[in-house]
This record gives structure tokens, C-alpha cells and sequence, in this order.
């Protein structure tokens, strides 16, 4: 018998690309929890971010909102207070919510509707990374290089190895903690967002996993690099924003980079498999929904591009997996979906009837029809935008059908029949047996987004960010990046009543009964 109200783990991976993975398709990656989960749980084969860049895609996740909706331009664009969240909105619900690990928030609200945060982030949360679009071809500091592609191999630590293990093991003891906070009988369902930072560049990962694989099984990019001169304008501008031609990108280092990616995929899923396991041993396995996803994908070499900032597969398309056998069947979802639309799934399984829209309308709309067999009338459209940096201008996307649009404020617009054409080789924007179709997008584009005006604002906040950056670093400086505090005095045994009775038994999983006093038992 299921809870009515379940409790929810959201585990969410960083650039890590639905073509790269094995449930997708992937011949040579070895991911066999998350393999797991979407053998019994409901696939979405076409799913997508609203953002191609972590900040952005992530405060429009948690949102339901565009990213021009609440101003998420970039990597140092604000995530306002005031912009309610799913976290705000199963809090109210009477979840008990908990987050472990990266959301990338900037400013000094760095809880968004947590009750706790368990580690601090991996990235800053100020106005430092803000991109400048008076300055397109300027390589600004904080951009990539190709000396992630370059230095690719194994390693004994690095940065993100440290956060995730901390990420990792702080998101296990939650589930222990959540289980008994929740009651013998398990009353109060709790929500928990563990969010990795792999297998997000640079291209390195423990030699662990970097030995799961072989350089011979390591497949190449499917589309060549191509010249800088044939890509299209925003390809370009990425090419030179990342100084992707500084290096020589040869066949090993690419092979190198693609197999240290490979491997942190693998080290992903262990971690996967570390909570799945706490939640069976914790004995809140059946009553817990497990959502697996991601933020957006990384191009990985294809076309020569890298990273992430375009709507290309590789960069746009994410993971979505539904876990929660004996609420939803296993099932396979062709449909148009994209992270917008995760909010108001997760109201509905908190229990939300009809209140989502409350506070303004939102974007997206509940994939439960989809998971159980219903969803015949589904629009199947998704939209993007990229306002961030190594973009002169707005590009957005209209995902419809088969087809994906793509149009930029100065870039020629893109039409690709991504069925017959999964690589995206093949532009029909000016193919004259689709003139239709591309006019038909072009003014959807057109009347939906005022390239113009959006421009101007995002411009305008770009200064303000930037000056205010420049002063916050005179003087003294107040830091917004989380700090978590842990209050020894409530750890573990202290000086309070029923030390060795009621508190020591309440920690143990699973629950004891008490025997009965020698002399009173039957």
C-alpha cells in the first residue's frame, strides 16, 4: 500500500547530454542505475532544457518560468526572492524540503524555498560571470578554453570529485534523516533535490572510472569538426568565445576528453545507485518518486563545438526519467517535453488541485497525462532561449513535432527535421519545399519574442550587474555563497532527557518496538 502523498528525490546531473547515455542509445556508456530506473520507469526521448546554460536552465526549472520571464540571462543573472519555486510550492504542500549540492543561485537568497541546504555550491554567487554582449568577440575571464580538452585525462582528486562526494554523502544521510523525521508511520513526505556537478567539464575523472573504458571503444564525434567559416554566426561566436581554435584538437585528445566524460557518467551513476540503495535500506523505497535529469547537454566534439550555449542535441537535449513503480507504468514518451514543465508535475504529485497558476500563469504543464497513457491532447511544442554569453543577441528555439527552429537576432534562421535528420546536417529554413513551415515559425518567433527589446534590457542589466560587482569589491565585502552551518549541540547524544531511551531508539532505522518490562509481558 503506497503513501498517498509520496516523497519525491529529484537527482539531477550537470551537462550531461541524452545522446551520451545508455537508455538513449549509447553504445560504449556504462550506466547501469540509471539504466535501471528507466527500464521500470517512464523515458521522455524528447526532452529539453529552456536554457542551454546552468544558471538560467536551472532558475527556469525550478520557476516554471522562462528565463526572460525572471531576468536568468547567464551565469551571474539574479534569481529574485520573490519568484515562487517547486520547492516554495511543496514547502507549502507540507513536504519537507532538502538540497544537496549544485543549483548555481546568484544572490543573497540562497535557499529559494529550501528548508535546508546541506553544502555549499561549487560555483560563485555573485555578479562576477556576467556576460557582455557590447563586447561579443571579447574572451572574457571566466569563459571556457579548450585547455580542458587538451589536459583531458584520469586523476586522483579534483574539485568536482571533492563536491560530489560531499554532494553524494550528504544526500544518503538525508534520506535517514528524512525517513525518521518523518514518523514510524511516515507522515510527513519530504522532497530532495540532489544535484551533481559531473559530468560537467574539464574532462577528468578518477582513474576508477576513467579504466572502465578503452581508448578503442571510444566512439569519435559523429559530425566531424567542421571550419569555423561553415558554421552558422552563433557557432561561430562560440568557437571564438571559447578559443576553440587555440589548441590542436586531435583525434586522441577529442577520444580522451569523450571517455573521461564517459567515466564521469559512470561515477554518476554509482552515486545514483548510493541514494537508490539508502532509500531501500531506509524502508522508503516504495513511497518515493525518483526523478532523474539534468540541466543541459555538453556538444562533446560534434560539429567541433564543446560545452554547451547552443541548441544543437548534444547541448539542448537532457535526460527525464519518472521512477515510481505501481504509480506509473514503464513507458517510453515521444512527446515534446522540456524542464518548464517539472514544476507543475511535481505540484500535482504533492497533491496541488488546481492552485499551480496562483501566483501567474505558467509555461508548462503537468507530464502526468503523458505518464500514464493520456496525454492525447499535448501540445508537443517546446520554446528556448539563450541570453547568455558568447551570443551577440537573443536565439531562441521552437520545438514542434519533428521539427526544431532556431532563430537569432542576428543569425539566420535554422530548420531541421530531427527524425529524418538526428544530426542536424540538413537545413531546410530555405529549402523551398518547406517555405511553410519555416514561415509559419518565423512569425510564431517574431510575435512571441521582440529580439529588440529584449536586447535592450538584457544589455541595460548586464551594466547594472557590472557596476555593482565593481563596488561590492571595494571595501568590505558581504559574500551571498552559502555557508552551511551545522549546530553541534543537536548532534548525535546530549544533555537532554531520555538520552539512552527515546532519542536512541528514534535514530534507529528500522524502528524498534520496545519489549515489554521482565514480569509484565503474557
Amino acid at each position: 500500500m503506497f503513501k498517498k502523498v509520496p516523497n519525491i528525490l529529484l537527482i539531477q546531473a550537470d551537462q550531461m547530454a541524452a545522446p551520451a547515455l545508455p537508455f538513449h542509445g549509447h553504445p560504449v556508456v556504462k550506466a547501469p542505475h540509471m539504466s535501471a530506473l528507466a527500464q521500470g520507469g517512464v523515458v521522455f526521448d524528447s526532452a529539453y532544457c529552456n536554457a542551454p546554460l546552468c544558471a538560467p536552465s536551472r532558475f527556469s526549472m525550478m520557476s516554471g518560468l522562462m528565463p526572460s520571464e525572471i531576468g536568468a540571462y547567464d551565469n551571474a543573472a539574479e534569481f529574485p526572492a520573490a519568484i515562487p519555486t517547486y520547492a516554495h510550492h511543496l514547502r507549502k504542500l507540507g513536504y519537507r524540503t532538502v538540497l544537496s549540492g549544485k543549483m548555481h543561485f546568484v544572490g543573497p537568497d540562497q535557499l529559494h524555498g529550501f528548508e535546508r541546504r546541506l553544502t555549499t555550491d561549487i560555483y560563485p554567487a555573485d555578479f562576477g560571470w556576467t556576460a557582455d554582449w557590447e563586447q561579443p568577440d571579447k574572451h572574457l575571464d571566466f569563459y571556457h578554453t579548450m585547455l580542458s580538452v587538451a589536459e583531458a585525462g584520469p586523476c586522483e582528486r579534483s574539485l568536482q570529485l571533492d563536491f560530489d562526494e560531499e554532494v553524494a554523502h550528504q544526500g544518503v544521510r538525508a534520506i535517514y534523516d528524512l525517513a525518521r523525521e518523518g514518523g514510524e508511520a511516515g507522515a510527513q513526505p519530504f522532497f530532495l533535490h540532489v544535484s551533481f556537478t559531473h559530468p560537467h567539464d574539464p574532462y577528468t575523472i578518477a582513474k576508477e572510472y576513467w579504466d572502465r573504458y578503452e581508448d578503442a571503444e571510444i566512439d569519435l564525434p559523429r559530425v566531424p569538426a567542421m571550419a569555423r567559416d561553415a558554421l552558422d554566426p552563433h557557432s561561430r561566436r562560440v568557437f571564438d568565445a571559447c578559443a576553440m581554435a587555440d589548441y590542436d584538437l586531435n583525434e586522441a585528445r577529442v577520444r580522451a576528453a569523450r571517455r573521461a566524460y564517459y567515466g564521469a557518467i559512470s561515477y554518476i551513476d554509482d552515486q545514483v545507485g548510493k541514494l537508490l540503495a539508502a532509500l531501500k535500506s531506509a524502508g522508503v523505497e516504495q513511497d518515493t518518486i525518483v526523478i532523474l535529469t539534468g540541466d543541459h547537454g555538453d556538444m562533446l566534439g560534434e560539429r567541433g563545438l564543446w560545452y554547451k550555449m547552443s541548441f544543437y542535441e548534444w547541448s539542448a537535449r537532457v535526460p527525464l526519467v519518472v521512477y515510481a513503480p505501481g504509480r506509473f507504468g514503464p513507458r517510453r514518451v515521444g512527446e515534446n517535453v522540456s524542464l518548464v514543465d517539472i514544476y507543475p508535475t511535481l505540484a500535482e504529485l504533492g497533491g496541488a488541485r488546481g492552485d499551480v497558476d496562483d501566483h501567474g500563469p505558467l509555461p508548462g504543464r503537468s507530464l502526468i497525462p503523458l505518464m500514464t497513457g493520456r496525454g492525447e491532447d499535448w501540445s508537443d511544442t517546446v520554446y528556448g532561449e539563450y541570453l547568455g554569453e558568447a551570443a551577440a543577441g537573443p536565439l531562441v528555439m521552437i520545438r514542434r513535432g519533428p521539427h526544431k527552429y532556431i532563430l537569432g537576432e542576428d543569425s539566420p534562421a535554422q530548420l531541421f527535421h530531427t527524425a529524418a535528420d538526428p544530426d542536424e546536417l540538413n537545413d531546410l529554413a530555405r529549402d523551398p519545399d518547406h517555405d511553410g513551415i519555416a514561415a509559419g515559425f518565423e512569425a510564431e518567433a517574431t510575435a512571441r519574442w521582440d529580439f529588440a527589446a529584449l536586447k535592450h534590457r538584457v544589455i541595460l542589466n548586464q551594466r547594472r550587474r557590472r557596476f555593482v560587482f565593481e563596488a561590492q569589491g571595494r571595501g568590505e565585502t558581504v559574500s551571498w555563497d552559502f555557508q552551511p552551518v551545522f549546530d553541534a549541540s543537536r548532534l548525535y547524544a546530549r544533555n537532554r532527557a531520555d538520552i539512552l531511551g527515546d532519542l536512541e531508539r528514534d535514530a534507529r532505522l528500522p524502528y524498534a518496538s520496545a519489549p515489554p518490562v521482565d514480569g509484565e509481558g503474557g
